[in-house]
């Protein structure tokens, strides 16, 4: 027993912090970022195999990859009440069982509707995981480091939509196309399915190794419990402090989280701090961030890249979003959230302008393909891939940080609901459109919508959102 206090003791650092345990939380819940991404990513590369195997056109393909939205937006409206009433780890222990699920399922799917279930499964899962490791995470880090320990959340995400499209990648090329006959007689692109069934057990065993978050334990009036995982975080002295904190944070409403505490009691109207949660969570979709994503692959086909080279460029950028996002680690408690959200704003509306110009140039050849003629092809694979460094910079990870810290601890867990299941609205909304969008009015308008968006995005934050650097949970208001 005294040499296991010992140990705890040498992993404090000088501020009383467990790095040890810190690291672990946060390597832990943010598994559920890199299955957040994995699961949104594998579909871009598998869109040729589902279009032969379930006769899919153009709205069939849109229904079979958006149907992960429908999902995902219950997930995270679920998924902010549900981690108030059996936490937050439980939330992502569900998350994990869900993931697994849809793997499984979305492999072995023998038509359209069944793959649609499977992978409504699968954004239950995505949608819940999206909401809750943020939170918990900004929860069990203190506020110094919050920003920087929260970016990582990001990088999972980012790392996971690579690991996809290098997987996508490796698996086609080894079984000659997506549609090719790969191991037992199964075609490559369900076996891109069946191998996110690996992360997703490691997640949930994962999960069993890291405490609850003491601000859920407080409101659950289980402070024993709150003060002992404060207590291996930040030392005794630091628990004392921080349970009297987060309890009288609390104290004011008498009562344990609701939605109706969306409601200012006192003027009958919905908290400011929710609407600007809301606009950060519909802006980070509106300037079509998951079309590439999600048809990055089809996108690249469309004017001229063959199937392995567009699967190459999708970890391209994958890469170069990762680096992004490291960039963010680095920024983000230096200069804060409200600057990093501004400069993302700005740097896409001018790369996805840049796009539009180049799609704008599209030629059809003799075969009915887009061709961009020239040099076109260059500037709107530079501009594209600058775009999703703006994005990762910025409105990738600050927005998921905002949200996890920017509610008071009374209403996080229901304006995460709300502002989750906002953001994954505007994700569907995108996504499944996008197909028909891009026949008609065409790719360069499509563009044009979503460089405006960001440049919307700009003015939005800054006459609405306020700056969170350096500040505590319990000092937040709303």
């Amino acid at each position: 027993m005294h040499g296991s206090k010992g140990k705890r003791i040498a992993a404090m650092d000088r501020a009383g912090i467990n790095k040890r345990l810190v690291a672990l939380v946060v390597a832990v819940a943010t598994i559920g970022g890199f299955m957040f991404g994995y699961d949104s990513g594998v579909i871009n590369g598998t869109q040729n195999g589902l279009e032969a195997a379930f006769n899919l056109g153009r709205l069939g393909i849109g229904i079979n990859v958006g149907a992960i939205l429908v999902g995902s937006s219950i997930g995270a409206f679920i998924a902010g009440r549900l981690s108030d009433l059996i936490g937050r780890r439980g939330t992502m222990m569900l998350a994990a069982v869900l993931f697994l699920a849809s793997a499984l399922a979305a492999g072995a799917a023998t038509s359209s509707a069944i793959f649609i279930l499977a992978r409504i499964v699968g954004g239950l899962g995505v949608g819940a995981a999206s909401v809750t490791s943020p939170v918990y995470i900004s929860e069990m880090t203190p506020a110094g480091i919050r920003g920087r320990l929260s970016s990582v959340q990001q990088v999972m995400i980012i790392t996971g939509l690579t690991g996809a499209f290098l997987a996508n990648f490796v698996l086609a090329r080894w079984a000659g196309g997506s549609t090719a006959s790969l191991w037992f007689g199964f075609a490559a692109w369900r076996w891109m399915f069946w191998l996110q069934a690996i992360p997703a057990a490691i997640y949930f065993v994962a999960l069993l190794t890291i405490p609850e978050s003491p601000r859920y334990l407080v409101a659950r009036g289980r402070e024993t419990e709150a003060h002992a995982v404060l207590s291996r975080l930040l030392g005794e002295a630091e628990a004392d402090r921080k349970v009297r904190e987060i309890r009288a944070s609390l104290a004011a409403d008498h009562h344990r989280p609701r939605l109706s505490d969306l409601v200012d009691k006192r003027t009958g109207r919905i908290r400011p701090v929710l609407w600007a949660g809301i606009g950060l969570a519909v802006f980070q979709q509106l300037v079509g961030i998951n079309v590439v994503f999600y048809y990055g692959a089809t996108l690249w086909q469309a004017v001229g890249f063959t199937e392995d080279y567009a699967l190459q460029i999708n970890i391209l950028s994958g890469t170069l979003s990762i680096g992004a996002c490291l960039a963010t680690i680095a920024l983000i408690d230096r200069i804060g959230r409200k600057p990093l959200l501004l400069i993302g704003s700005a740097g896409m509306a001018v790369a996805l302008a840049l796009v539009a110009w180049a799609f704008s140039t599209a030629v059809t050849d003799a075969h009915g393909s887009l061709v961009l003629p020239g040099h076109f092809g260059l500037v709107a694979l530079i501009s594209a891939n600058v775009y999703t460094v703006f994005f990762n910079l910025s409105w990738g990870p600050v927005m998921w940080v905002m949200l996890g810290e920017m509610f008071p601890n009374q209403i996080r867990g229901s304006a995460l609901a709300v502002a989750g299941f906002a953001q994954w609205i505007a994700n569907a909304a995108i996504s499944v459109s996008f197909p028909s969008m891009a026949e008609k009015p065409g790719l360069a308008i499509t563009y044009v919508l979503y460089a405006a968006a960001a440049a919307i995005s700009f003015f939005f934050v800054r006459a609405t959102v306020q700056e969170t650097r350096g500040r505590e949970l319990e000092d937040m208001e709303g």
